[in-house]
């Protein structure tokens, strides 16, 4: 079983998102906030991480520029799910931010359920 971690402070969207990924038969671990997500990631050495942006304790940007500096978890595939498009004006969060961040996709909230499993899919080793 595929184990993917799941870093958003929207508790909804991650518990929504959680009944899906169970139903897909994934082992979804979940984090509200960056920093606990980065903890998560360490302690459960996931085999996906999708992390929202803009969190709190550490945005998502941040957090992805460390895992992907760390030896062991580098190698694990990175989605940024992020509503910044949305928020363009009014942060300072920017998609190039996204693009700096050797993140292995980068996808606009809101995202279609089907739509963020075939990007999940795509990333995920096939063994």
């Amino acid at each position: 079983m595929k184990k993917v971690l799941l870093v958003d402070d929207d508790v909804d969207f991650c518990e929504a998102t959680k009944l899906l990924l169970d139903s897909k038969g994934y082992d979804v671990f979940l984090a509200h906030d960056g920093k606990a997500g980065l903890e998560k990631a360490l302690a459960a050495q996931p085999d996906l991480v999708i992390l929202d942006v803009m969190m709190p304790e550490m945005n998502g940007y941040d957090v992805c520029v460390v895992l992907k500096a760390d030896a062991e978890l580098k190698k694990i595939p990175v989605i940024l799910l992020t509503a910044v498009d949305q928020h363009m004006f009014k942060t300072t969060y920017t998609n190039v931010m996204g693009c700096m961040t050797e993140a292995d996709d980068y996808i606009a909230k809101p995202v279609e359920p089907e739509e963020l499993v075939k990007r999940m899919e795509e990333l995920l080793p096939k063994n």
